[in-house]
């Protein structure tokens, strides 16, 4: 069984052969939580991957909103694409130096305004240090580009679609986060969030995609096995969720490459749902 969308990942031979063209655009989208240290920008100091711009998850963002890392708004994404070199006919290769996680969040940020020539490096740096191909430590400097946003609603969900939804269930939701987070055993990391999921929501924790020895994809039948036994429905539409909307990311490019189109991401995720408030929680398994 073969990937719907197999151009939405590419392998580092590929990008070894290709980082050069002059419609090819290497972007690291590396992330890390608040306090983390080094901070993902300054392991992007120490080696990245030749000609990669920093693509900041969290300056890349709503400034204007409490939550973290929320989306911009049209024009503040396409300057910041502008800037970064990204023009609209460019294909922007994103990779993480963890494997997927921020690089799924770009991923699913740029088609999310409207620039689908995107695809995630496999493995992302581990796996092309791994193999022997180069890193630097000089930034990039690129030349600014012509870049526009449309913002394609279809892929994005807010809480009120989400409070929404609790009547009827309508819209399947798939929490990435860990289980003992989900079931509301263990504390959350963003500060004054209470404990447990959306009522009605399926957990599936994010690594379970990827292969644990070098961070690639599972293959197809993997992946549909992997959204079957979280309970997920194979037809219907789909919101995935997590803690602050960064690994739901890597649910939604799963279900990408599965070939499922009506997916979208719940932007606020637990770091809106989980705050102080009417929202209601439940905890335990899900069911």
């Amino acid at each position: 069984m073969p990937y719907a969308h197999p151009e939405a990942l590419v392998s580092s031979q590929w990008l070894a052969s290709h980082r050069n063209d002059p419609r090819v655009r290497v972007l690291d989208a590396s992330f890390k939580m608040p306090g983390i240290t080094p901070t993902a920008v300054e392991d992007y100091a120490v080696a990245h991957i030749p000609g990669a711009v920093f693509f900041d998850i969290d300056a890349i963002a709503d400034h204007s909103s409490s939550l973290p890392h929320m989306l911009p708004d049209e024009a503040t994404f396409a300057a910041t694409m502008g800037e970064l070199g990204i023009g609209d006919d460019d294909l922007a290769v994103v990779y993480d130096s963890a494997g997927l996680v921020g690089a799924a969040r770009a991923w699913w940020m740029l088609r999310a305004f409207g620039h689908n020539k995107v695809a995630i490096l496999d493995g992302g740096l581990p796996k092309w240090r791994a193999e022997g191909y180069p890193v630097i430590d000089v930034p990039a400097t690129p030349r600014r580009a012509s870049s526009t946003a449309r913002f394609d609603a279809a892929l994005v969900r807010d809480k009120a679609a989400l409070v929404a939804n609790l009547a009827g269930g309508a819209e399947q939701v798939l929490d990435a986060r860990a289980t003992d987070r989900f079931e509301g055993r263990a504390a959350e990391p963003w500060p004054g969030r209470r404990s447990g999921h959306i009522p009605g929501s399926r957990n599936l924790p994010y690594p379970l995609l990827t292969d644990p020895t070098d961070r690639t994809l599972l293959p197809a039948e993997e992946l549909e096995h992997r959204f079957r036994e979280a309970g997920m429905d194979p037809v219907g539409p789909v919101v995935c969720s997590c803690g602050s909307g960064i690994t739901a990311c890597v649910l939604a490019f799963g279900l990408h490459l599965l070939g499922r189109k009506d997916v979208a991401v719940y932007d606020g995720s637990w770091a809106e749902w989980g705050l102080p408030g009417e929202t209601p929680i439940a905890t335990g398994p899900a069911g």
